[in-house]
Parts: structure tokens; sequence; C-alpha cells
């Protein structure tokens, strides 16, 4: 215990916090800086951008399942940490060599200006916020380190004298106040940048100011019925701040509207260019659509219902003319995401959409303002393109997906899926009618049936509400004669096609979880 003590009271300890702190003035400086360029320029999203990039399929699913939509959360959470080990690691280094800590840290240089210029939309320019913080970072290494090289170990004090009096070069006292004084202004810089960066954006403000035409084709109205008349059961149409959100943006894209453009091009006989001012200007449609991520586990909460306003995709491939061959779109968002869906998908009457609205609002910029793609039936990975700048009409066998080039499936349409939201698995009910209620979705084919089972018994029907389209959720109740004791329940659907939801259990890799869920609850 002395000797942890000792070291971490000596130099090679405080050479590791000097690591730390000229770490956080690396990003600092670069976060300043880069409010003057693209949000994709700073080394904390390129890293963390490229970290999901390279992220095996079993990691993702991992962070989904474990955190949910707090997965960047954990991910920045994780990536804190690891910079500051390494951090520690180059700072004893460069107290120790400094000419090794001087390559270390270009290195670490280096591997985030590459992180930096590979990503999507950003330009060499963007690289140099990360050039300029890790020049910086290394000079705060140097002042910070320098006076502890000489000192192999501190001094002892001879009795009765002040030890800091007695240490060459430094002492304790002088390096906290160096090393506080530099962490400060690494935190004031970064502080500024945010702060910079949000007031010369004014892309929210634009969007609180943008006023959505009417659409041509209404969405139908809403029948009676469609809320499941048990407390607890997520509303029918999902809010927009409360709309799951799953992507691999870990900074949100600000896109200026008047700026937005998509491409059209590929196998077609016309490449189509639209602006924002053209969706404004079309014949939009508005619809209900349930939307459904395929990391969604049996049971999870990946999936909502919105009201969406927007252009059909089927108008705008007309005006491209595909030509034969073609069987796929490949859509990109403009950070770098793209998406494979099938061609006669967005040609056919389910309403894919170019959606520029979500519940009588403009997007939110994080559920892909100002255009993204809405796409009934497939699960989001190969649909569900937010921040949509290209679509490139070509063939499955010619182009792969980011998710497909992951080992995830090509075409992903959505499964028959029932969902127990009331009561909660391990929750604890009194004796006596007990609510049961929850959610069933089997986009483009609809809902027919849900059947509920307590534990071994017989199946028995739940009460379907009212459906308001073969595209969106349906919910469902059931009055439980609950009697004390540890009880399970389960739940199946059964599509409009009379196919009955499979009790075989699959993982999400590669096109989407199946199953029954099981709840287990006890009846006080």
């Amino acid at each position: 215990m002395k000797k942890l003590r000792n070291w971490l009271q000596g130099p090679t300890a405080l050479a590791a916090l000097a690591g730390v702190v000229a770490a956080a003035v690396v990003l600092a400086v670069a976060e300043l800086i880069g409010a003057f360029f693209t949000a994709r320029a700073t080394p904390l999203f390129a890293l963390g951008s490229t970290f999901i990039d390279f992220t095996p399929s079993w990691l993702k699913d991992f962070a989904i399942a474990t955190f949910g939509t707090n997965d960047k959360a954990a991910l920045f959470a994780g990536m804190g940490f690891t910079i500051a080990v390494l951090a520690c690691v180059l700072g004893v280094v460069a107290y120790r060599r400094w000419a090794l800590g001087v390559l270390g840290v270009l290195f670490m240089g280096t591997v985030i200006v590459a992180s930096v210029v590979t990503r999507a939309g950003v330009n060499p320019v963007d690289a140099l916020p990360s050039v300029l913080g890790t020049l910086a970072g290394l000079v705060a290494l140097w002042r910070l380190t320098a006076p502890l090289r000489p000192m192999k170990a501190w001094p002892e004090a001879p009795a009765g004298r002040a030890s800091d009096e007695m240490r060459p070069g430094t002492s304790r006292r002088r390096f906290f106040a160096a090393a506080g004084i530099t962490a400060a202004a690494a935190g004031i810089a970064a502080m500024g940048g945010r702060l910079l960066g949000a007031a010369r954006s004014n892309i929210a403000q634009a969007r609180e100011a943008l006023k959505l035409p009417s659409p041509v084709s209404a969405a139908p109205a809403v029948p009676a019925g469609v809320q499941a008349a048990v407390p607890g059961v997520p509303s029918w149409v999902t809010p927009n701040g409360d709309f799951y959100r799953i992507d691999t943006a870990l900074s949100v894209p600000e896109i200026n509207a008047d700026d937005w453009e998509l491409r059209v091009h590929g196998l077609v006989e016309e490449e189509v260019r639209l602006t924002f001012q053209d969706l404004l200007d079309a014949d939009l449609i508005e619809s209900h659509v349930t939307l459904t991520c395929v990391s969604n586990p049996v049971g999870g909460n990946l999936a909502g219902n919105a009201k969406w306003l927007g252009l059909p995709l089927r108008e705008v491939l007309k005006r491209a003319r595909p030509t034969d061959g073609a069987d796929m779109v490949l859509s990109t968002s403009i950070d770098g995401f793209s998406a494979s869906t099938p061609l006669e998908v967005l040609q056919d009457d389910r309403d894919a959409m170019l959606a520029i609205g979500m519940n009588d609002e403009p997007l939110p910029l994080e559920h892909g303002y100002p255009v993204r793609m809405v796409v009934p039936g497939l699960y989001g990975f190969v649909s569900a393109t937010k921040w949509v700048v290209d679509l490139e009409v070509t063939r499955f066998a010619d182009s792969k997906a980011y998710w497909t080039e992951r080992g995830w499936a090509e075409r992903g349409p959505i499964k028959t899926m029932a969902r127990v939201d009331v009561p909660k698995s391990f929750a604890k009910v009194p004796a006596g009618q007990v609510a049961v209620g929850g959610t069933a979705w089997a986009q483009t084919r609809g809902i027919t049936k849900v059947e509920i089972q307590i534990d071994n018994a017989d199946w028995v029907e739940a009460e379907l509400s009212t459906e308001a389209s073969l595209v969106t959720w349906r919910q469902w109740s059931y009055q439980w004669d609950a009697t004390p004791g540890a009880h399970y329940i389960k739940v199946r659907a059964t599509d409009g096609t009379g196919e009955v939801q499979t009790d075989q259990r699959a993982d999400p890799v590669p096109d989407g979880a199946s199953g029954w869920q099981s709840v287990m609850v006890t009846v006080e």
C-alpha cells in the first residue's frame, strides 16, 4: 500500500495525468476550431463514426440490446475511457522517452485525421481542426512533462524541511497548478466551441420556421377504437420525442434545407435532381406508417407509429425511368449510411415516400431533417434512410449496402410480431381481474388475430382494437382472471395472410428477430 501511495505521488503518475490533460487539449482545441467547419470534422465524432463502421454485428446487437436508444451515450463513455487510458500511457512514454512520446502522439493524430477525411461529406480541409488540436496537445504534453523528466523519483526531504521546497525543478503544487490551468483552459475552449458552433448553426431555427404544405391526399381519419383501453399501453401514434432512434450518426447532421439536393441516377434513362423546394411544390401525400428496427428483440420497443408527409417515391422513379435489369435502389445518407431497397417496393402502391413531415411538423433533426425515406413493410436497415441525399438505381448483384457488407440480409421484410406492453415482465399484480394489453404488427399484411397463453393453458383470443390500415400496428387487450402465484404470459399474432407468428427463436441478425414473447408476473 505504501509503494502504491508513493507511486501515485511520484513523477510517473503525474506524467500519466499530464497525458490525460494533453488529450483534453487535443479534443478541446479541435472542438473550438471545428466550430468553423463541418460537425463531422471533430475528433470524437470522426473516431466514433469510424468505430461504428468497423463494429462487428454481434457487438452492435449487444450495444442495442443492453443500452437501447442510449447506445451512443454508452459508446461515448467507452471512447472516453479508452482515450483516457491511452493518454495515460502516452504521458508516461513521453516522460521516459520524449521522442517515443512524440511518435505516439503523431500516430494518434494521424489516426484521427484519417478518421475525419474518410467521413462522407468531409473535405480534406476539414482535417485542420484535428491537426491543430494534435499540435496543441503535443505542446501541452511537453510543457507538463518536461520538468518531470530529470527526476526518476522524488527525493526524500530532510526532517523538518518542507518536501515541496526540496524537490528540484518543480513541485507537485506547481505541477497541479499548471495541469489545472491547462485543463480549465481546455474546458473553456471546448465549451466555447460548442456555443460558437450552435450560434453559427441556424438549422434548428429554420426548421421551426418551416411551414409544411397541405397534402393533396390527406391521411385517412384515424378510426375510433385504435387505442387499447388498457392503461400503460403506448399511444397508438408515437409522439416525436418518444419515437425510437437507431442510426449510425453520432452527431446529428445539420443540413440547410435550401442547400439540400437529391440525386437519382444509375440504371435510369434520365438522371433526376430534386431540391427541397421541389418537394414543397410537389403533390404530397400523408400516411400513418409503423416503422420497425431490425435490431428489435422479441418484445422490444424499437418500433413506432407516426403520420408522415412526403412525395411518393414511385413518382420520382417514374421521372427517372429505371432500365431493364435494375432491381434495387441504393439510398445514401449524408453521413455515409446506405440501404438497399428492392426497386419494386418503391414502385408499388404501398406509398413509400421521401418524407419531410412527421406528426404534423417538419421532421425532427434526429429523425432525418430535412428529408428521409419511409417505406412500409421493410425494416429500417434496408429502407428508412435518414438525411437522404442520393438514390442509385442498381442491382443487388452489383452493389452492397452498409449493413449488407457487415453480414446482414439484402432484403428485410418485417416479420409478424406481437408484444405484451402491460403488465411488464416481473411485475406484481393483485389477484382478480388483470388488464393485459399490447401491440402487434405485420406491416402491409395487417393483423387479424392475437392470442395469449397463461402458463401452459390453451391459447385464447384477445380483443383486437380497431384496425387503421395494413401498414400500421394494431393494439389488443385481454381481461385475465389472475390467481395468486407466479405466471407466464405468452403472446402470438396471426397476419392478414393467415400465417401464425412463428415460435422459432431467431436473433436479429441477419433479418430480424422471431419467436414468442413470454412475460413472467407475480400475482399477490
